[in-house]
């Protein structure tokens, strides 16, 4: 019983840690890359949707990325599939 209310409660405090973790790696990004992060939202969104429509994705395990190299900025995404959809014939 112990085990699941810890279970329980450090999931919480790990998803907030996670939460923080992201806010800050966005305000990284945006530094970094003049991107704010409202844009990187937005671009993770409509990546998501427009990869579900071919894939089944573990959305919590994706992340989307502005990495800086030299004078470039690269768009680095690592997207879980978890298996194709069928093609609809209609």
């Amino acid at each position: 019983m112990f085990d699941i209310i810890a279970r329980f409660f450090g999931r919480d405090a790990t998803a907030s840690k996670d939460v923080a973790r992201e806010r800050l790696r966005l305000l990284l990004i945006h530094d970094r890359s003049m991107v704010s992060p409202e844009v990187i939202n937005a671009l993770k969104e409509d990546l998501i949707q427009v990869i579900q429509r071919y894939m089944d994705i573990d959305v919590e395990s994706l992340l989307v990325n502005l990495e800086n190299e030299d004078d470039s900025v690269a768009l680095v995404a690592n997207i879980p599939i978890k298996g194709l959809k069928r093609a609809s014939n209609g």
